[in-house]
């Protein structure tokens, strides 16, 4: 019998319609779950007990009533850090931010509490959710639950921990350069990247996505239908469309599908073999279900990637240089060093230079896709590195060359996830990148959901 925290959240809804089980007995599952794994991987920054157990109760009675306010009413669900959930505070993974409670729901956070579900808690992240990796000078190290020398990536480190150690089916990550996709390839998950403004936050910015980090393609389309309604704080939100995510989800053939596979983008950090054997095998498998697989072919350059670097890292720096020595010496000196190493000496011309490059790696991502219906890449080049590194070079003058095959797609605004696809000789998670058109975040889930009953047979998720 699956243990209750191990239930999707169809499972769970299911099982709170006949009655079988309640809201607050599952809750008591999984934070009981979680008491045996925290102390091991550090996933939680914030675990609200008593409040998830009176909305469980709320939730229960509702269901008696036969009237939930969902699908997913009454179903755990964690939210990563940063964004906002009323009367807690967001330190975004650091010593030197306001700690005061904030306000307001963010709206994944209020699209999760209006749908009736049980928020658990926060989930961890790096400073300022600049690295791809569980290190935090607030929070500490998050660790990988299927190897807990292993990093569980990030910055939605914590998420992606959370979710591979079963605290409920639902999790929810933020993405700029791969920070749902990165954790979720390691974590084992899957996790969607919608299109930018797909799923309403708040602030928007460039390239910036909340996204649905789940052990399977089905619990994710039923937070989507929940996340994508609107709210008019996001001023780069997609008009809204009350797409039903879960009942589109299943019936795609492959066959006739044109399936772009590109596993050498030229530039960043080339992959492992064992990611590309992943790749090559989810293709082939496409292929002997009537896809047409050809090879894409590459367009990030190296310029571009150093772009977005140099872009990300100027940012970064408008914030440290702004701060006393006392308060600069918080933070985890790799981020200083990161982005003040040779951003302290940028012009103006050389911020606008990045940008140019951060342009052309928008156009150049849109190009690449319209000659497929769908590309199949690596999620990330590397299958594991070490829990302690801040990123898989652990080189803060090469911090981000780990992200090419992701970080397009946040500046072309196109959807992407991350399916797990395999399992190196040592057992750690291999996840697989599924690119779409722009706007076809459905396609994307639908096509993920092929893989996933195409795939081999996965490992057990792992236990304390």
């Amino acid at each position: 019998m699956t243990a209750v925290h191990d239930l999707s959240a169809s499972e769970l809804s299911g099982a709170y319609a006949r009655g079988e089980l309640s809201p607050v007995e599952a809750t008591r599952a999984v934070l009981e779950h979680m008491d045996r794994w925290e102390p091991r991987i550090n996933a939680m920054y914030l675990v609200h007990r008593d409040a998830a157990l009176a909305a469980a109760a709320e939730s229960e009675a509702r269901w008696r009533a036969g009237s939930p306010l969902s699908a997913i009413d009454g179903v755990p669900v964690t939210i990563k850090e940063n964004l906002y959930t009323k009367g807690d505070p967001a330190p975004l993974g650091t010593l030197v931010t306001d700690p005061s409670p904030r306000p307001h729901d963010a709206p994944p956070s209020a699209r999760m509490r209006e749908a009736g579900c049980v928020i658990l808690g926060k989930t961890t992240m790096p400073d300022f959710g600049m690295l791809s990796s569980g290190r935090s000078s607030k929070h500490g190290t998050t660790r990988n639950p299927w190897r807990l020398d292993r990093n569980p990536g990030g910055s939605s480190s914590g998420a992606g921990a959370a979710a591979a150690a079963g605290y409920g089916p639902l999790h929810i990550g933020t993405d700029i350069g791969g920070s749902v996709r990165l954790p979720a390839a390691v974590c084992g998950l899957f996790g969607l990247k919608p299109s930018l403004g797909r799923i309403p936050i708040d602030p928007p910015y460039m390239g910036r996505a909340a996204g649905p980090m789940t052990r399977s393609v089905a619990d994710a389309a039923l937070m989507m239908n929940e996340l994508t309604r609107p709210d008019v704080r996001d001023f780069m939100s997609l008009p809204y469309q009350p797409v039903d995510y879960a009942a589109n989800l299943e019936g795609l053939s492959p066959k006739g599908l044109r399936i772009g596979v590109l596993t050498d983008m030229r530039a960043g950090l080339p992959p492992d073999a064992d990611v590309v054997a992943a790749v090559e095998s989810a293709a082939r498998a496409l292929e002997a279900a009537g896809a047409i697989v050809e090879p894409a072919d590459p367009f990030l350059t190296p310029a571009m990637l150093d772009g977005i670097c140099a872009f990300f890292e100027a940012r970064s720096y408008g914030d440290v240089a702004q701060m006393t020595p006392e308060t600069r010496a918080k933070i985890l000196p790799f981020i200083v060093e990161w982005c003040t190493h040779r951003a302290k000496s940028f012009s103006g011309s050389d911020v606008m230079s990045a940008y140019g490059q951060v342009i052309a790696m928008r156009e150049a991502a849109v190009r690449a896709t319209a000659r497929h219906d769908f590309l199949l890449t690596p999620t990330t080049p590397v299958a594991s590195w070490g829990a302690e590194q801040h990123s898989p070079s652990d080189d803060p003058h090469d911090a981000l060359s780990h992200i090419a095959f992701t970080v397009a797609y946040n500046m072309s605004e196109q959807p992407a996830a991350s399916v797990n696809w395999t399992s190196t000789a040592d057992g750690l998670p291999v996840g697989v990148q599924v690119v779409g058109q722009r706007f076809d975040d459905l396609g994307v889930m639908r096509l993920s959901r092929t893989l996933e009953q195409l795939r081999p047979p996965q490992r057990p998720w792992p236990q304390p």
